[in-house]
């Protein structure tokens, strides 16, 4: 889950307290965590920069989200999936992402085992959704002492995603991604965006490619 900032003496409207202090953080948990994606690229994206934030705080990488989108052509997998050694060494150079060189090559490793995957006839979507029979878990936390930071699911999920060639996959990494990406909600009791994201698990909302919330008519 994203990191827990100092603590604030305004609860900030019942918000889960990791995302106050900061406006950027404000409106990812207002308009994206825990709504359930399904779209393939959007996963993607999410599963790559949560590899990216290993070892650091989700702030690091989503002040650095739009760079990543523009050095990694919105993470297109048939274009990522063509970098080679001098890509990442001209990408371990640039100061506006994260230049970690295990990190930058993962991603194109991780594109060719989506278009394997692809090629197959199998979608990440229909994966990782898979570990949750799908539909969101939707929990009921009170506190952030409540929030795991791993589960058999994700150490499950992790195991098959590393299995089929992706890096940076581990129990943590891939609950970070579960939350993200909707597969569980983990809003906490009390928070508004936890019904909120409830509601969207069966009226077909989700997150488009580039970020933004997708509602449909049927939508809360």
């Amino acid at each position: 889950m994203p990191d827990d900032p100092t603590p604030h003496a305004d609860d900030g409207g019942g918000r889960c307290p990791w995302c106050l202090g900061s406006a950027l953080y404000v409106d990812y948990h207002d308009n994206e965590w825990g709504v359930p994606c399904r779209d393939e690229r959007a996963l993607f994206e999410m599963l790559v920069l949560e590899g990216a934030q290993a070892g650091l705080s989700w702030i690091t990488i989503l002040k650095r989200r739009e760079a990543y989108r523009r050095l990694f052509h919105r993470f297109e997998p048939t274009r990522l999936a063509t970098f080679d050694a001098a890509d990442v060494e001209r990408l371990v150079l640039v100061p506006d992402i994260v230049r970690h060189r295990a990190k930058i090559a993962a991603v194109a490793g991780n594109a060719r085992a989506l278009l394997k995957m692809h090629e197959s006839g199998e979608t990440l979507s229909d994966l990782v959704w898979g570990f949750v029979d799908g539909e969101p878990l939707q929990n009921r936390p009170v506190s952030m002492a409540e929030v795991p930071a791993s589960t058999a699911a994700s150490t499950a999920l992790g195991r098959e995603l590393k299995a089929r060639g992706f890096a940076f996959v581990g129990p943590t990494i891939a609950y970070a991604f579960m939350q993200a990406a909707g597969l569980v909600n983990d809003h906490l009791d009390g928070c508004p965006r936890r019904a909120a994201v409830a509601a969207l698990a069966g009226a077909g909302g989700g997150v488009e490619p580039g970020g933004a919330v997708r509602k449909t008519t049927s939508g809360p």
